[in-house]
């Protein structure tokens, strides 16, 4: 890998993690159209950090305030519990099933067909809300709506899920106002990708091959982080006036494209 592809897959991330169209789909897709072998997760997880820190940029605020209210009941401490609560399915589906998202789950076909259900499904997801009258707020999440989007959260260890886009769309399922079913899916993927960049990175073979591309690390790094920072404000901005429709269409026409370059050419 050299220091263009690296810019590349790092753009990638940070655009594609918080916008719901599966950034681990187009990570593989990326890779493979630009001729990159598939060895491993090391430098994908590596750009998890890059959006990891993205988030803790744009949040630092309310993570400091629900760190405190574990500690000092507030009016963010019921919050505080949900995310914690909900982050529990991703991390023993993530226990149970890392050897085949390592492997299998990265198949380019399923990759596509993923993408295009998911839209189908976040689709029928705007329907319901447009029909919906009550929305919850952020701050009146209930434990079912905490779980629903910790269980769609588990779901996008699968390439063309999408985190953002799964957690989102089971919020509006459930009721939730949708920018407020956004900043939920946006803080409860921080503790989740901490875990899973630590479980990896802390691994003697991923320190390795770190140390031994140090650039293209840092460029894939920094790339991640900025374009992720653009692309949470963005989507909060954009989802306060308008639908995820348009991000459904686009995944339906690269599932249709992908799917049509694999199997014909």
């Amino acid at each position: 890998m050299n220091i263009l592809q690296a810019l590349i897959l790092g753009v990638t991330q940070g655009l594609t993690e918080f916008i719901p169209v599966s950034s681990s789909g187009h990570l593989v897709i990326a890779h493979r159209a630009m001729g990159i072998p598939a060895g491993g997760l090391t430098f994908d997880v590596a750009l998890h950090l890059g959006t990891l820190i993205a988030l803790i940029i744009f949040f630092y605020r309310d993570l400091l305030s629900l760190a405190s209210a574990l500690f000092k009941k507030s009016a963010q401490t019921h919050l505080a519990w949900l995310l914690i609560l909900a982050t529990i399915p991703a991390v023993i589906v993530g226990a149970l099933l890392e050897s085949a998202a390592e492997d299998q789950f990265r198949s380019i076909i399923l990759v596509s067909i993923n993408l295009a259900v998911v839209a189908v499904i976040m689709l029928a997801a705007e329907h319901y809300y447009k029909n919906s009258f009550k929305k919850t707020s952020l701050n009146k999440t209930s434990t079912g709506q905490a779980i629903g989007m910790g269980m769609a959260q588990a779901a996008a260890i699968v390439p063309g899920v999408s985190r953002s886009g799964a957690t989102i769309t089971a919020g509006l399922f459930a009721g939730m106002d949708r920018v407020a079913a956004t900043r939920f899916s946006f803080l409860l993927g921080i503790p989740i990708t901490f875990g899973a960049i630590m479980k990896v990175l802390l691994k003697n073979s991923s320190l390795e091959q770190i140390n031994g591309e140090l650039g293209i690390f840092i460029v894939g790094i920094i790339a991640a982080c900025l374009t992720g920072l653009w692309a949470i404000r963005f989507l909060l901005r954009y989802l306060a006036k308008h639908p995820l429709n348009i991000f459904a269409y686009y995944r339906i026409g690269l599932a249709i494209v992908v799917l049509s370059t694999v199997l014909f050419f």
